[in-house]
């Protein structure tokens, strides 16, 4: 098993979070209003109340969001992902610069800037992993989010398959407003079930490797929440939508951050802590005792495997290996059909589609104001 489930609420907390991301995104992308109040109000408000928490009000430091959720990483993966989905917005409905032809490299730019973050995250693990123990065989290490890490070789397998889907994106400038009524999409067709596949499989990865207590929602609800939206009734969209439910699960997770740490719906562990759930470890046992390591400048140390030790875990990383191999592995078959195609049709696969006459381009392009 890749998790440790214990526990049926844990199922119901999954499934609570992949319908309430696919709700909250239909309501966002259905119209410029409820764009508008999901993707600039609601931010608005949460800036006021974030800058409100840092002046003493609401709780000042006991405030969860202060206590869990006040690492400028968590600040940056919000704001990041809602500026990508106000960007999208923009060319959807040709606001401002959304009209002009060079902002058609917004979404390549946003979402490899991203991957690029995200693999910088595995370099550092697979650092920290060699620091302690001298090669990258395993080593654990904690991190100023509160989360014990096992670092190690497949780090670096991960963010070589993250580089790689870099430049699985083809076709980039091709971006067109669906024809419905409202205008509800921004479709990117040549980003296809190839690409898709490839990123989920890469993103979950990563999150499994540097968020493992969070991976249970933003390492599979998460991921899987756009993509059956676009496998289902929302084809060439799929960008949009992982933009879209990115922000708002960033938007919830730091303003409710207990959810997926404490209670009735903490996340299930991951195999890599071994032992955890027979030992009785919890969720919130790990946070507390990685963010007191880290707080003691030890968070890099020896004394991270010891901690652990002591709680009764085992490091098991036969998932994290196995799920990276399969991500560079995917990753290397889509950059070769990629690389195949742009042969065969003598085109430059950036600023050419280069999935033209597949099923997944046809239907999504169907849709598309022509």
């Amino acid at each position: 098993m890749i998790f440790q489930i214990n526990s049926l609420w844990q199922v119901i907390g999954w499934c609570l979070v992949f319908a309430g991301l696919i709700l909250v995104n239909e309501f966002g992308r259905r119209s410029k209003m409820g764009g508008m109040i999901v993707f600039v109000i609601i931010p608005a408000i949460l800036t006021c109340y974030f800058i409100a928490i840092h002046c003493n009000a609401f709780g000042g430091s006991s405030n969860p969001t202060m206590a869990y959720m006040d690492g400028w990483f968590h600040y940056f993966k919000l704001y990041a992902a809602d500026i990508g989905c106000v960007g999208f917005m923009m060319i959807k409905y040709k606001w401002g610069i959304g009209k002009e032809k060079w902002f058609a490299w917004w979404p390549w730019f946003i979402v490899s800037a991203n991957i690029m973050i995200a693999n910088v995250s595995d370099i550092e693990s697979a650092l920290a992993a060699y620091k302690i123990a001298g090669n990258l065989s395993g080593a654990w290490w904690a991190s100023n989010e509160g989360v014990f890490i096992y670092g190690g070789w497949w780090n670096v397998v991960n963010a070589l398959a993250g580089l790689i889907n870099i430049f699985c994106m083809t076709g980039c400038v091709y971006l067109y407003t669906s024809k419905d009524k409202n205008q509800s999409d921004m479709l990117w067709p040549d980003m296809t079930v190839w690409f898709i596949v490839a990123y989920d499989i890469w993103n979950f990865e990563y999150t499994y490797l540097n968020l493992p207590t969070h991976s249970w929602y933003c390492g599979v609800a998460l991921l899987l929440a756009p993509t059956f939206a676009n496998a289902l009734w929302n084809k060439g969209a799929w960008i949009q939508n992982r933009a879209n439910t990115l922000a708002i699960w960033c938007m919830w997770a730091q303003i409710v951050p207990l959810f997926q740490l404490k209670g009735t719906f903490a996340a299930a562990l991951p195999r890599v802590y071994g032992g955890a759930s027979k030992a009785g470890v919890t969720t919130m046992m790990l946070y507390d005792k990685a963010i007191e390591l880290y707080n003691a400048g030890q968070g890099k140390s020896a004394e991270v495997g010891k901690v652990i030790s002591k709680l009764g875990i085992t490091a098991d990383p036969s998932m994290q290996s196995l799920v990276a191999m399969l991500s560079v592995g995917v990753n290397v078959i889509c950059i070769s059909v990629i690389i195949k195609k742009s042969i065969q049709n003598k085109c430059n696969p950036y600023s050419n589609e280069v999935f033209k006459g597949t099923k997944d381009y046809e239907e999504a392009l169907a849709r598309a104001q022509r």
